[in-house]
């Protein structure tokens, strides 16, 4: 037993794990394509316009991060093996790896397409929590071939910041009484919400490491920043009570509609389609979720019902999601005979970010999606929308 993990037998309470698979896609690419071990890899759109959504760590070195534009991507790392991306290739994987933790872990949240926290709580009675999660990380890079690191604390903030701090394919664990000296010597830029405006906002006002945030007293910070300020002020100090949210396949988000006359008007059916799976996708990406699975349902109006549903890669966007539906709709619909009922349903849900599926989508359609959902949330769902819906 090593110094840190003889350490970690001393901590009470909480024990919270975060697992994440290493510059996920690439690492997948590098499985199919062995001669990209090594060398700088960007994954993104094909066009200039297109935006990166992975990059190897050997591309970091040159600058290149998640969201940046492809056309400077390839200007600062013109050496790099560009490729477009697969995310059916990509969900596959994902898939294999919560399989691998849900049949090893007792409660386990998937938070997006390539990380999971795990409670492990309790266990180091039994088996200690450390070796146990060091096995379950071998088996994951047995079974999958992925890398992968892992962070273990005392909650959800912390066990994620281990995570980074022990990457590339490595471990961190930070017991409870060594929570604030893991944190506080740390930019800022490392607690997970913060981004490029807050972080500007919190430099503006002095800030640069955690610990200084830390001191700043938390109302003085909710001034500034609103309910975030304190937020962020319990995250500097290592204080995080969020549960781990048990991860469930039938997580899902709904709509349907109960015509007021039976109809057999296809065509008016799958514009309705096409406004509830609008007002999905918006919902989704408002809440910064991923779905992998559309299921469409009809009644008929002998109330038989029918359902059919098809797996896709992780996403949010509206035009790809339609056309799944439209598809199953056309496919579904047999009878011939009236309709009652037309409903469609989202599953699989995952939290994740829509630029992870904008390998062919320039950073215009991205900055439409985003424009649309901003008027939304100020105006309302129903202030703008297609007009094929």
């Amino acid at each position: 037993m090593d110094a840190q993990e003889q350490g970690w037998q001393d901590t009470s309470g909480r024990q919270v794990v975060h697992l994440d698979l290493d510059s996920f896609f690439v690492s997948v690419e590098r499985l199919q394509n062995s001669a990209l071990l090594g060398k700088p890899v960007i994954i993104g759109g094909s066009s200039d316009r297109g935006v990166v959504s992975s990059c190897s760590y050997e591309a970091r070195r040159f600058g290149v991060s998640s969201a940046m534009p492809m056309k400077l991507a390839r200007q600062l790392c013109p050496e790099a093996v560009c490729i477009r991306g697969d995310m059916d290739l990509y969900s596959k994987y994902s898939d294999m790896v919560t399989d691998v933790i849900a049949e090893k872990a007792p409660l386990f949240e998937k938070a997006s397409v390539d990380e999971h926290f795990l409670d492990v709580t309790g266990m180091d009675r039994f088996f200690g929590t450390v070796q146990w999660t060091r096995e379950l990380r071998a088996t994951l890079i047995r079974e999958t071939g992925l890398p992968v690191s892992f962070g273990l604390s005392v909650n959800k903030t912390v066990a994620k910041m281990a995570t980074s701090e022990g990457k590339p394919n490595g471990e961190r664990m930070v017991s409870e009484k060594e929570v604030k000296p893991f944190l506080w010597p740390l930019s800022i830029r490392k607690i997970p919400m913060i981004g490029e405006k807050t972080y500007m906002k919190l430099r503006s006002m002095g800030i640069s490491i955690i610990q200084t945030l830390g001191a700043v007293p938390p109302e003085m910070l909710e001034s500034v920043m609103g309910s975030n300020g304190r937020v962020l002020w319990l995250k500097a100090n290592g204080i995080d009570h969020a549960p781990v949210e048990p991860y469930s396949e039938r997580k899902s988000l709904s709509a349907e509609t109960t015509f007021d006359k039976d109809t057999t008007d296809t065509d008016n059916i799958r514009r309705l389609l096409i406004k509830m799976v609008e007002e999905l996708c918006f919902t989704l990406r408002k809440e910064e979720k991923l779905t992998s699975c559309v299921t469409i349902k009809i009644r008929y109006s002998d109330f038989d019902t029918r359902t059919m549903q098809k797996k896709i890669a992780y996403t949010s966007l509206d035009h790809v999601i339609m056309e799944v539906a439209t598809e199953l709709f056309t496919r579904l619909y047999t009878r011939r005979m009236l309709i009652r009922l037309i409903g469609v349903k989202l599953s699989g849900l995952v939290h994740g970010m829509q630029q992870i599926q904008l390998f062919d989508d320039t950073q215009r359609k991205a900055s439409l999606y985003t424009a649309i959902d901003r008027m939304k949330q100020r105006f309302g769902d129903d202030c703008i929308g297609r007009a094929c819906g």
